[in-house]
């Protein structure tokens, strides 16, 4: 069952709600990265082009349900205009009220109001359906473009359905659409999986399924080569995910994991700290290993050549230093090259692919962190389900 398709709706001349995740960095008042508004921007034309009022309804950071000025959305307003230069774009210092209503109603088509943050109430994240409703009155159809929030069963993403005619915008069924390649891979598919912590648990057991050879890096690595017995100097792990190694590397499907042959360490955790290759089993007790090394770099690429669908969550090093972003940077090279069909999920790598310049070269990088980590486990989103019911109904 899909979703209804918002390039089938009748949305001439109306207000639609559009569900967006702006949930970007913001440093002195302005935005430092703009991936997941210009992914939303699809939708946003769309709608002009249909001459509708547009109401853009956003979260921004963690507020905990209080206004705090540093989470408000205002410093969006002069990233849009940069991105509609020819469009009327306003900023409301609220969500909901009667205030709010009355200045969208005074709005013209083709014309543009971005809300105060969603989080600024504590309803939003309970799901509360008075604040549900109060947000549907400001619009006369409902469109979800927020894959990112959609694993969560917030008012504007999941209860906002039960009050108005909803769509998926064309992010979100981009998203849906190349995640799912990854699901119904053409094998042989690989897997890449980083990061920090083994609480992926759930994410590696599809890779099982669905992998033919998952290539491990990150500090993942080092919770499957303590669980061995090798030593790892002062690398980064910690007790769960030795202990969820070791039950994993006990199974059949274990040998499809493909571990580090060598790392880049360094003795002191410092932005000018000097990068040293060391074998996988050479790894001293100073030592911190902060990147793979280039016999890894190597190996993982052989297995990458052969593959038809790469699926890659979790950066393979420290990329946000110069020194230790040889792998991430290298493998997302590599993805470039290849004709396999290659889907980058996950907050901080799809954050490396931008910060390299990197994302066009793959098949698609997802704009959902959390989100991404659960579609691709195989769960069920919230904000997705809730637009299928309304095509049931």
């Amino acid at each position: 069952m899909r979703c209804n398709h918002l390039d089938r709706a009748d949305v001439k001349g109306k207000r639609v709600l559009l569900r967006v995740d702006y949930n970007v960095p913001i440093k002195k008042g302005a935005v430092e990265e703009n991936y997941k508004i210009k992914a939303s921007l699809e939708t946003i034309r769309f709608l002009i082009y249909n001459d509708c009022t547009i109401v853009l309804a956003t979260h921004l950071g963690r507020p905990e349900g209080k206004f705090k000025q540093e989470y408000s959305t205002k410093p969006l307003v002069s990233e849009l205009k940069k991105l509609l230069p020819n469009i009327k774009i306003n900023y409301l210092d609220d969500c909901i009220g009667k205030d709010i209503l009355a200045r969208i109603e005074k709005g013209a088509n083709r014309e543009i109001f971005l809300l105060e943050n969603l989080r600024f109430y504590k309803e939003e994240e309970n799901n509360d359906e008075l604040f549900a409703h109060s947000l549907a009155a400001l619009a006369d159809v409902y469109v979800n473009d927020a894959f990112g929030v959609s694993h969560r069963k917030h008012a504007s993403v999941y209860a906002i359905t039960e009050f108005l005619p909803s769509y998926a915008g064309f992010l979100l069924e981009k998203e849906i659409d190349n995640l799912s390649k990854a699901l119904k891979a053409r094998r042989p598919a690989i897997w890449i999986l980083g990061g920090a912590k083994l609480d992926k648990i759930e994410l590696l057991e599809q890779a099982f399924k669905k992998a033919d050879y998952i290539l491990i890096g990150g500090a993942l690595a080092f919770a499957f080569m303590k669980a061995k017995g090798i030593p790892i100097g002062m690398s980064k792990t910690d007790v769960k995910s030795v202990h969820s190694a070791k039950k994993i590397l006990r199974r059949k499907e274990a040998k499809k994991l493909i571990l580090p042959r060598d790392f880049l360490a360094t003795e002191k955790m410092v932005y000018s700290a000097k990068a040293k290759i060391v074998k996988y089993n050479e790894i001293d007790n100073k030592s911190i290993c902060l990147d793979l090394g280039p016999e890894t770099v190597k190996l993982f690429k052989q297995y990458l050549r052969k593959a038809h669908t790469i699926v890659w969550n979790g950066p393979l090093g420290y990329y946000e230093w110069a020194a230790f972003a040889y792998a991430t940077k290298e493998i997302g090279r590599t993805l470039g090259n290849l004709t396999a069909v290659s889907i980058v999920g996950g907050g901080e790598t799809a954050d490396a692919m931008i910060k390299f310049k990197l994302e066009h070269k793959v098949t698609h990088v997802s704009t959902g962190g959390g989100a991404s980590l659960e579609f691709l486990a195989g769960k069920k989103l919230p904000g997705i389900e809730a637009l299928k019911r309304k095509v049931r109904k």
